[in-house]
């Protein structure tokens, strides 16, 4: 039961840091940043955002950005889901969408060869 509350939790947690820095943030250094999951803990105590952005070379800036606003946005998220605990905030890049456009190309590579 508590891995699916720790889910559920993730998920609203993940809808309304997407509204804070949507609507709310106004720092420079954060461009177009879109949050793909959060992975909250059992105990509701810590939270890893997992992020991607849209230009690469955006991404130290953007992560520094965010840093600068954990405090506000952990603030915003206490405000707006009540909860016992407020996480802890993680931001994280997800790596999983270069890993897979990686795979495709070394499949793509496989079966240029193979021809």
């Amino acid at each position: 039961m508590t891995r699916r509350r720790a889910q559920r939790a993730g998920r609203l947690i993940q809808e309304e840091i997407s509204k804070i820095i949507q609507r709310e943030l106004k720092d420079p250094r954060i461009g177009f940043v879109t949050i793909t999951g959060v992975d909250v803990t059992d105990d509701l105590r810590y939270a890893k955002v997992f992020i991607t952005v849209l230009k690469r070379e955006e991404r130290e800036r953007t992560l520094e950005g965010l840093e600068h606003a954990k405090g506000f946005i952990r603030r915003e998220i206490g405000q707006r889901i009540k909860m016992k605990f407020t996480p802890e905030i993680e931001f994280r890049f997800d790596e999983t969408i270069e890993r897979g456009a990686h795979i495709e190309e070394v499949i793509r590579k496989i079966k240029e060869k193979e021809k």
